[in-house]
């Protein structure tokens, strides 16, 4: 329900370090470890699609919003996790999925995202309107970002009111949002967004909105998205640096309602993690470091494999991932520079991880399967999950964690999630503290 992430925001702007992480991910295993840490954590989870992964048309999952609301419940069904506690949100809503559109078909299509999502039940709404389409100016200029912004949140607002939850959907606004995914190029120095342009961008939808008639929604924009220095590309992470940020955290100082959100967070140390959530990075997004986690999890089980089981019996999932990729390289290719060599590294170990979009082929879910099966039938001996997956190792012989492939895996997501806790939810962050402030005089 809406109500978990205004109590969120609300508390933290009563002077509270509280936040919430998002997961932006449509992989099933990695929804089932989200869910089992907000389990863990006895908090909620906040759950989103992107306008590319999930649209009235199926996006590239093949899931409209009804089809993904369903994937979600039917996981936290299963691990016996309330679907009261689930918020779900829509990403990067907007003309994105349409660009090579003339704009005003692109809009159109727009609309009925909108509406499909907020029809599904979806709470949370990021209206993002900052691509050109087909016609448009390069970049679009505020005033438009901001006009298409307006038009989409009133479709959000009628369509909630003609199914009886008016009132229900809070807002995310803002132009200055990194690449969905990671960068595409290999990034220098990042400057965090100036406060003009964060204040010209609130003052530019405001303005819009009360043209439409939709003022009155603004205590409902509850966060505003704005890039605060942090960024991934193939192979690297630009860490967050609070002292570049100082006069743009004041630009809310107004907004007794609104926080800022964060996108492309993912590989931040925990550390950084709880410095954005300090410096009001309320709303931390995370996605691509997730199933980077998971294939961390695979190639490792895959490893292991190779030690217990005869070559005509294995799953040879790194092979079949890499054969497919060439075979289909349309995920990829034009991503990652480079010879043949550094194609490779960057097709399997990248930190932008477009392998994340190979793993519904039939094949590789056929090898993952296998892979799966050997290493049930048979019991993994302790040193080599030591080798292979250590800190798993270490939950396993402390008994907190079943010597299993899949639980390893979900575990090993877990560890992508930990740090996003830790930073999130007061009391474990003060718990982190204490664990890393004793290790400290132990050493």
């Amino acid at each position: 329900m809406t109500d978990h992430l205004w109590e969120t925001i609300r508390r933290h702007k009563a002077g509270e370090p509280a936040g919430i992480y998002s997961i932006c991910s449509a992989h099933p295993v990695v929804l089932e470890a989200a869910i089992a840490q907000a389990a863990a954590d006895s908090s909620y989870v906040l759950i989103e699609a992107t306008s590319n992964q999930v649209d009235q048309f199926g996006g590239y999952t093949g899931m409209r919003p009804a089809d993904f609301r369903e994937l979600v419940h039917s996981i936290a069904d299963q691990q016996g996790f309330p679907r009261e506690r689930i918020v779900l949100g829509g990403d990067h809503l907007g003309p994105n999925r349409w660009q090579k559109l003339p704009a005003e078909q692109a809009m159109a299509n727009a609309d009925a995202l909108v509406a499909a999502y907020v029809e599904a039940g979806y709470t949370k709404i990021h209206l993002d309107c900052s691509m050109s389409c087909a016609g448009d100016p390069v970049p679009l200029g505020d005033d438009l970002v901001a006009s298409r912004s307006a038009r989409l949140l009133r479709v959000a607002e009628d369509t909630a009111r003609s199914i009886g939850q008016e009132g229900r959907q809070l807002y995310v606004i803002g132009t200055e949002v990194p690449v969905p995914g990671g960068a595409h190029e290999t990034l220098g120095e990042l400057t965090p967004t100036s406060p003009e342009a964060a204040r010209e961008t609130l003052r530019r939808h405001r303005e819009a909105f009360e043209a439409v008639g939709v003022l009155d929604v603004w205590p409902r924009i509850v966060a505003l998205v704005v890039q605060p220095g942090v960024e991934f590309d193939h192979l690297q992470v630009i860490d967050y640096r609070r002292s570049r940020t100082e006069a743009l955290r004041g630009v809310l100082a107004d907004e007794p309602g609104m926080v800022f959100e964060a996108h492309s967070t993912d590989y931040q140390l925990e550390s950084r993690l709880s410095e954005l959530v300090e410096d009001h990075w309320a709303i931390l997004k995370v996605g691509p470091g997730l199933t980077f986690a998971m294939r961390e999890a695979l190639f490792a089980l895959a490893a292991i494999e190779d030690e217990l089981v005869p070559s005509a019996e294995r799953s040879h999932l790194v092979e079949v991932i890499e054969r497919r990729m060439l075979a289909e390289p349309g995920y990829w290719q034009g991503y990652y520079e480079g010879d043949a060599d550094e194609q490779r590294i960057a097709r399997r170990y990248s930190y932008s991880d477009r392998l994340r979009y190979y793993w519904p082929d039939p094949e590789i879910e056929e090898a993952e399967a296998t892979l799966y099966a050997n290493l049930s039938r048979r019991a993994v001996p302790l040193p080599l999950i030591g080798q292979f997956l250590p800190d798993q190792y270490v939950r396993v012989r402390a008994g907190e964690l079943e010597p299993t492939p899949r639980a390893l895996v979900l575990d090993k997501i877990r560890d992508a999630l930990r740090p996003y806790a830790a930073a999130t939810i007061p009391v474990l962050r003060t718990l982190s503290t204490t664990a890393t402030n004793q290790g400290e005089l132990l050493v």
